[in-house]
């Protein structure tokens, strides 16, 4: 069957599945600069040479979700499927090729993007929004456990078999964020929305600040805020990927949420224009 190529934008930090285990939701644009969600994916348990990361352009066979309505998202051919990976878009030029890419449609009014999505002929479930303002980034602490019956239920279909397809592979999953991160932000008609963070990179950042700072939470937090809030809404040109999850796209007066940053350097020549 023919390959699709995607170039990979976004990376949501893993969640656990009952029935996949542990998964990430990915999305990035076609060739032709249409949005894609591709999901289910494993991806910790991905081989090494086809773990791919973000902007790198990827090949797969992929199908059309059939479990998942929103027009956007499709799925693996198998669990097996081989991905491709392929070539890698630089940020040279104020992020220049990227733009070319992934700016081709970019909304700037929350009411218009939730009217998409709730227009059963539409249905938008990915975005690119650039807001007039950030007001504030926050975090939030959560629960600092994974859901104990999933874990139990995924431990159990893994002895009950599982454990013959990856008979070395001991049961493990990536640690849950103690913390949600919000970002708080304005939009063209200064309507003020308030949305989650589920970027695979802020939850990275977060780990790798806690092991600079020894555990200090307070201190891997505040410095989490001076990337998110000082460096990318102050200095940096910020557009946010948005995405729906399915069980609320149809029933949240807002359903988005923050699946990832766009975060060019000002370009000053323009500015200046």
């Amino acid at each position: 069957m023919p390959t699709t190529k995607v170039l990979i934008t976004v990376k949501t930090y893993p969640t656990i599945s009952g029935k996949y285990e542990e998964l990430v939701c990915t999305a990035g644009f076609t060739e032709d600069g249409k949005w894609i969600r591709i999901y289910p994916i494993p991806f910790r348990k991905i081989a090494y040479d086809q773990q791919y990361k973000k902007y790198e352009w990827i090949e797969l066979n992929l199908v059309k979700n059939k479990s998942d309505f929103r027009p956007e998202s499709y799925r693996p051919y198998s669990f097996d499927s081989e991905i491709v990976r392929g070539s890698f878009v630089d940020t040279k030029n104020y992020w220049s090729k990227r733009k070319e890419i992934v700016l081709t449609k970019v909304y700037n009014n929350m009411n218009t993007l939730i009217g998409e999505a709730k227009d059963k002929n539409v249905c938008t479930s990915l975005a690119v929004f650039r807001p007039s303002e950030i007001i504030e980034f926050n975090a939030t602490e959560v629960e600092r456990e994974w859901d104990r019956k999933k874990i139990e239920k995924i431990k159990s279909a893994r002895e009950q078999g599982n454990m013959f397809e990856f008979p070395e592979d001991p049961f493990d999953v990536v640690d849950k964020l103690p913390y949600k991160f919000t970002y708080t932000f304005k939009d063209v008609e200064g309507k003020v929305s308030k949305m989650m963070i589920e970027d695979w990179e802020i939850g990275a950042l977060y780990w790798n600040l806690i092991k600079k700072h020894k555990g200090d939470e307070a201190k891997a937090i505040a410095d989490v805020k001076k990337k998110y809030f000082n460096d990318f809404a102050i200095t940096k040109d910020l557009y946010l990927f948005l995405g729906t999850s399915q069980i609320h796209h149809y029933v949240s007066r807002n359903p988005f949420m923050i699946i990832g940053t766009f975060h060019p350097k000002k370009d000053m020549q323009l500015k200046l224009l």
